[in-house]
């Protein structure tokens, strides 16, 4: 369609153009361009405005029109099921290939978290990404009620279990422990231990920024045992952490210290710090210039836990710990910000390939 006054005729070129790249096409008639040829209309001379408006009602006619030829278009189209498998007479879409792909670095840095363990025999198991309230807090001594609850803002779910209680997003790996120590009576009976670490994705109502992220990873680890003490502790821990940053090290000892800290399914409880591996205790931005890295929760695993496991606390103890694998893997390479993680960036991840 032409028009006279040549600012309609240009404006309707281009939301023509428009149009064809409009994923709702309605939106057409918001568009500013419209308005404010709309807005001149008083400015105009009144024996001017009669053309002007008349046109200008042609034009949003024919926009008027556009969008409904296209979505009858649309509707005539035959239903497409994207859940079919594909048609022998079909071609299948051109793949990436496989050697363009690399392994993302949290899944690659778990690995060696676990083969490190592994060596030291661990067994590995995993997490659940929804559990009951029973797992995630009463069998670690947290009983209904408990204050200690309160820290633990959970994400919880509109499904509930078979005693009406909303199931939750586990917002740690020891959500495992009952499980692993139930399973694990039969070793402890034939002379064995418990020796089990659980690497898995947990979830936290975080108020998210370069430090904390609602969705992360931990290491969950279980030691139980006749005669087990806090100094095996740390010494397992240490040696873990002396192995994972080797690198980083060149060789040198790394200094720990364990800090009196509260966690009801352990008694007593430690907050587990290491030397920064980066500075050597100087001072630097990883460690916040204080030399020492606050890095894991630990401690002797809580009679009441062992209990509700059916295990005899005084015949066995034993010890537990939750790492974030996140911040070790931060530390590791200097990354300054967790949310790069689950950012997808290639810039950020073609660094690890």
């Amino acid at each position: 369609m032409n028009y006279q006054n040549s600012r309609i005729t240009e404006v309707a070129e281009l939301l023509r153009q428009r149009f064809a790249t409009l994923e709702v096409k309605a939106d057409l008639l918001k568009a500013v361009e419209l308005k404010a040829l709309y807005a001149e209309i008083p400015t105009l001379a009144a024996e001017d405005r009669a053309a002007f408006g008349g046109e200008l009602n042609q034009l949003k006619q024919e926009l008027l029109d556009l969008i409904n030829a296209s979505q009858e278009a649309a509707e005539a189209l035959p239903a497409l099921d994207v859940t079919a498998p594909f048609d022998i007479n079909s071609s299948r879409p051109q793949l990436l290939p496989t050697t363009s792909g690399t392994v993302h670095p949290l899944t690659r840095e778990i690995q060696r978290v676990a083969d490190i363990f592994g060596r030291m025999g661990f067994e590995i198991s995993e997490s659940r990404e929804i559990d009951d309230q029973y797992h995630m807090f009463e069998t670690l001594n947290f009983p209904k009620g408990h204050p200690a609850r309160d820290d633990y803002d959970t994400f919880m779910t509109v499904q509930t279990d078979k005693d009406g209680e909303p199931l939750i997003a586990p917002a740690h790996t020891s959500t495992m422990q009952n499980r692993v120590l139930t399973a694990g009576k039969a070793k402890l009976e034939q002379g064995e231990a418990i020796a089990v670490v659980i690497p898995d994705r947990v979830f936290r109502n975080e108020d998210l920024d370069a430090r904390h992220e609602h969705t992360f990873y931990q290491v969950e680890g279980v030691y139980v045992a006749k005669g087990v003490h806090a100094g095996m502790l740390v010494a397992t821990l240490q040696t873990f952490l002396q192995e994972y940053y080797s690198e980083t090290l060149g060789g040198k000892e790394l200094d720990v210290r364990v800090n009196p800290f509260y966690f009801p399914f352990t008694e007593p409880s430690f907050e587990f710090a290491l030397s920064c591996p980066f500075c050597d205790k100087k001072g630097c931005n990883i460690c916040s210039y204080e030399g020492w890295i606050e890095l894991l929760g630990c401690g002797m695993i809580h009679p009441n836990v062992l209990t509700a496991a059916g295990i005899d606390p005084t015949v066995y103890t034993g010890f537990a710990w939750g790492c974030g694998i996140d911040r070790l893997v931060m530390m590791k390479y200097g990354i300054e910000d967790v949310r790069h993680f689950e950012s997808a960036k290639l810039e950020f991840l073609r660094q690890f390939s």
